[in-house]
């Protein structure tokens, strides 16, 4: 964790949406103000003993908006108190779906959040529903939503999931619905994976890699055509060009080294886990509960949990990863994809070929962008088209 700490932070358990491939087991649960205290002073404990400066609190759900705006304004002097007396730095991160959004959140937005927000959307939506009313009407009521939040000025990021229907209607609809009729700049595309209890449409979602590769590739071009330096963020594509043009770059959480190094999830309940899929999904893989410990260096360091992930790589590496080229970027990949379809941490993700391919493509460009003139040649599943745009980019 270095000098930073990462919280994936869940407040409250509850939702007011009903996705079809929802990972979360949810609850009626929600944080108290001296709950959140405790949380908040057992943080700052353990950042004080590990000589850690400054705390990211990424706050979800459940349902972020399903608790009063109140409630955040006082947490937030609460939050800001506690950070002071320590002389710390806390940070926050807003992650909502935007259902209930109303411009009496503006003011916290802005204060707390640094005037930005990020949801969710997929193209096109199939799974994410209201209680009452279909992906349609989700749809229309986040449409709504999105845009009210973006004429107050506040800054909107999206996270997509593909699913079969994405990858048929192919890279340039996709592109084109969040870039140019949604006008959204700042976006990332995740894979799906069945996670939490099973249903009949997580059995349904799961890709094949192939398919995967040629929408992501085709992706890639397209960004690199309309949007590499012209201000729009697509991720995890633009960090992983950044990465191989020895540029600054942050790979998603599905590639750190091990992700029991980087973060950790609080739940509304006090039960700490890996992140949000595990506390939400998964007793078994929890830490334990903060509000039942003194400490969260002595919970984390005596959890049988914790150190199954903290001993994935050595248990990967050597049977699945060791002569793989991208293996100091991928890292045998996301413990949850692994577990939700194999039932085990002690596996490469199952989308390994996907990524090989993402990979491999994004490498191929990144060369072109540093005007590697002889780029057709050395690449030739590289597009004439591509090859093109890449030495115009390029200058």
């Amino acid at each position: 964790m270095r000098n930073h700490l990462q919280v994936i932070f869940l407040p409250t358990n509850k939702c007011n949406v009903n996705c079809e491939y929802c990972f979360e087991d949810k609850t009626d649960d929600r944080m108290t103000h001296d709950q959140l205290t405790s949380v908040i002073t057992k943080l700052l404990d353990f950042m004080d003993g590990a000589h850690i400066g400054s705390l990211m609190l990424h706050w979800q759900g459940g349902e972020i908006m399903t608790m009063p705006v109140e409630w955040f304004e006082k947490a937030f002097d609460i939050i800001e108190k506690l950070a002071d007396e320590r002389g710390k730095r806390i940070d926050h991160g807003l992650q909502t779906n935007m259902i209930a959004y109303h411009p009496r959140w503006n003011d916290i937005i802005k204060k707390m959040f640094g005037n930005s927000v990020g949801t969710s959307m997929d193209y096109p939506n199939l799974y994410r529903k209201l209680f009452k009313g279909g992906p349609d009407d989700y749809t229309k009521v986040w449409m709504r939503n999105v845009q009210a939040a973006r004429e107050a000025g506040i800054g909107v990021g999206v996270i997509a999931v593909t699913n079969q229907r994405t990858l048929e209607l192919g890279a340039e609809a996709f592109y084109s619905y969040f870039v140019d009729e949604l006008g959204i700049t700042n976006f990332q595309v995740n894979t799906p994976f069945p996670g939490g209890e099973d249903n009949t449409t997580k059995e349904d979602i799961a890709l094949e890699n192939d398919g995967l590769a040629r929408f992501f590739n085709e992706l890639t071009d397209i960004w690199i055509k309309r949007g590499y330096g012209k201000g729009i963020n697509l991720s995890p594509v633009d960090q992983i060009v950044a990465r191989f043009s020895n540029e600054p770059n942050s790979l998603p959480c599905i590639w750190q080294s091990n992700c029991a190094d980087e973060f950790i999830a609080i739940d509304a309940r006090g039960f700490v886990a890996q992140c949000d899929c595990w506390v939400t999904s998964y007793p078994e893989y929890f830490f334990g509960n903060i509000f039942e410990s003194d400490s969260l260096a002595d919970l984390l360091a005596k959890s049988p949990a914790r150190k199954a992930f903290l001993d994935r790589p050595l248990a990967i590496i050597d049977k699945d990863c060791i002569e793989c080229d991208f293996l100091s970027m991928c890292h045998g990949g996301c413990p949850v994809r692994t577990y939700t379809y194999k039932k085990t941490l002690n596996e490469k993700d199952p989308f390994c070929s996907f990524y090989k391919q993402l990979f491999r493509h994004t490498e191929s460009v990144a060369v072109g962008l540093l005007g590697n003139r002889s780029l057709g040649s050395r690449h030739p599943n590289v597009s004439p088209e591509l090859v093109a745009a890449l030495l115009t980019a390029n200058g």
